[in-house]
């Protein structure tokens, strides 16, 4: 298996002002980031996965499906509170075209590592295209470590996207699992350059919805090993960071920042609160005075 490279950004699920998604919108978005960026991560966590029922999930997919480009990987979300629901996702999304699918551990109830190495064994055999745990303590309550991510990877788990935001949590998956093939994304853009430095050749960044261009330079920048410019881009990355965090939400911030930008103007999902014209019109200040548009 190929692993992967380049950014993935963790696509928002646009909604009207209903709840219902948004179809236009989400089209309007493919089409700007697949022209950008080397893949799409979808109906995580930025994307309002656990917000949306099976049906919902799948109608997603098959937007994205049609207007991604084929070059552009298509990684889907999976995960759920039970077996039955993310493997059936798991199966839609292979029938309709995705290159990966991932899934948090089972989130709610307290399940054992027993039953951890269950649910991703389930989804390895349900389908042919590699799957990925996705590591996400702060939302899941569950803090993967080595000798569990080990185990999955014996039982056929191909990588892990790492949200841990620990640089040393992420080195010890990268040097601690022993299949070479095995595959380990950083998701964040937070630390990217750091994370290139140890082996690293992909990350899956919430900013890169609406800033896809200075995450693709970073990488690049980073792939190439120019040292004073990826540091540079990092600390630029990292400053429009701390704009996205005037939302008190980085998912309702990238809405916002779409909206900003003219990308796409769409809504997130109740019960997420979208940002007022105000708070929006200090974000673009912010974005001005950063020297971020333009």
């Amino acid at each position: 298996m190929e692993k992967l490279n380049g950014v993935i950004p963790p696509m928002v699920t646009p909604f009207q002002r209903d709840g219902r998604v948004d179809e236009r919108n989400l089209t309007k978005l493919v089409q700007f980031l697949t022209e950008r960026v080397q893949g799409l991560f979808i109906c995580g966590s930025y994307g309002n996965g656990p917000l949306m029922n099976l049906e919902e999930k799948k109608g997603v997919i098959d937007v994205v499906a049609k207007h991604v480009r084929k070059e552009t990987q298509l990684i889907v979300h999976v995960g759920s509170t039970n077996v039955r629901d993310s493997v059936e996702l798991a199966k839609y999304a292979e029938g309709a075209g995705a290159h990966r699918v991932a899934a948090v551990p089972p989130y709610y109830f307290h399940h054992t590592r027993e039953s951890i190495k269950l649910f991703f064994d389930r989804l390895v055999q349900a389908v042919r295209i590699p799957v990925y745990v996705y590591n996400n303590p702060k939302f899941t309550g569950v803090a993967l470590d080595v000798p569990l991510v080990q185990e999955l990877a014996d039982l056929g788990v191909a990588g892990i996207k790492d949200s841990s935001f620990d640089i040393m949590v992420l080195a010890n998956f990268v040097r601690g699992i022993k299949q070479p093939e095995f595959d380990v994304v950083l998701g964040t853009e937070a630390m990217f350059l750091y994370a290139a430095t140890i082996g690293v050749k992909a990350f899956i960044p919430g900013l890169g919805n609406a800033f896809p261009e200075i995450c693709v330079d970073l990488h690049t920048a980073a792939m190439n090993r120019e040292a004073e410019r990826a540091l540079a881009l990092q600390w630029k990355v990292n400053a429009l960071r701390d704009v996205m965090y005037l939302a008190k939400s980085t998912v309702v911030a990238v809405y916002a920042l779409l909206k900003i930008r003219g990308v796409c103007e769409a809504y997130p999902r109740e019960p997420f609160i979208p940002l007022s014209d105000q708070e929006c019109d200090r974000m673009k200040a912010e974005l001005a005075a950063g020297g971020f548009l333009g």
